[in-house]
């Protein structure tokens, strides 16, 4: 009997998280798929449509050039901000002078609302902004338009995507590097090994697990971004900067076709689980416990 009531007692300080995640998040979840079905525009009564939601989805050109934008996002961002978060917890590691005096502000981007980042970015970009006075300081006459430019729109939007990654990972990257075992780098130095040997057969097989965690929380949160570009491009110019949510967004608050949206989340969530599905596969390949 007290076995019952210790578990009624964690329950009841445990039921309002629980009652907040029902309402807040799994209903909501249940609810956009029962919506995926309909056609509703948020006054007019539903009516169920089937699977036509996501028929459509092979003939919107507009969906195929955000799913495009995306993966060029994400197989662009990912890879240099684990390699420039990895270069910067290593001289961090190897306490290297500035370096670590001034890492709190590598991770200060990570704590500034993205919206906030992206209007002050978005100043930067500007025709006679700060980067392009930089650029004529140094003699470049004709300087790229940036977010006016359908070429240079999304990678302007990488940048500072990269810009914001690079601390909260090198910070994650730098609590691994701690835990590599000092007496294999000892065992390395005593056979031979120079730095640069050390590091790939010493610290990036220690580091692979972190690199792991790194890589599968970028992706997933690479086909997640919506604040920089809303605050950057609103998409455009064009749809050269339209990506998936802000896709998402536009179909359910602007044209108010909240079950054709709804279609798009789950696709898009679909995606996201495959291919963290495929990450996780390949993680016995080249991770390192």
């Amino acid at each position: 009997m007290a076995k019952w009531k210790s578990y009624g007692i964690a329950y009841l300080f445990l039921a309002p998280s629980l009652i907040g995640l029902a309402v807040f998040v799994l209903y909501p979840i249940l609810y956009s798929f029962y919506l995926s079905f309909m056609k509703w525009d948020g006054l007019t009564p539903m009516s169920f449509i089937g699977l036509s939601n996501y028929k459509d989805l092979w003939t919107d050109e507009t969906f195929k050039i955000s799913l495009t934008n995306n993966l060029y996002y994400t197989l662009v961002t990912v890879p240099i901000t684990i390699v420039l978060s990895i270069l910067l917890a290593l001289l961090m590691n190897y306490k290297v002078r500035g370096i670590q005096t001034f890492r709190v502000l590598y991770f200060f981007p990570n704590i500034t609302a993205s919206l906030a980042i992206g209007i002050i970015w978005a100043a930067m970009f500007t025709q006679y902004g700060p980067l392009n006075t930089i650029l004529r300081f140094f003699g470049y006459a004709d300087p790229p338009a940036w977010l006016a430019s359908t070429t240079m729109a999304l990678p302007a939007i990488m940048l500072v995507s990269i810009w914001k990654g690079v601390g909260y990972n090198a910070v994650i990257l730098f609590a691994g590097l701690q835990g590599v075992p000092r007496h294999l780098y000892e065992a390395a130095e005593l056979d031979g090994a120079n730095r640069f040997k050390q590091f790939i057969y010493v610290t990036l097989p220690g580091l692979s697990p972190v690199i792991f965690f790194c890589v599968v929380m970028g992706v997933i949160g690479s086909f997640q971004v919506f604040d920089t570009v809303m605050a950057m491009t609103q998409g455009g110019p064009g749809r050269s900067t339209n990506v998936l949510v802000f896709h998402i967004y536009n179909t359910a608050f602007q044209n108010y076709n909240f079950g054709y949206a709804s279609a798009m989340s789950y696709i898009l969530f679909v995606i996201i689980l495959v291919i963290t599905f495929i990450q996780l596969k390949m993680q016995k390949r080249w991770v390192t416990y």
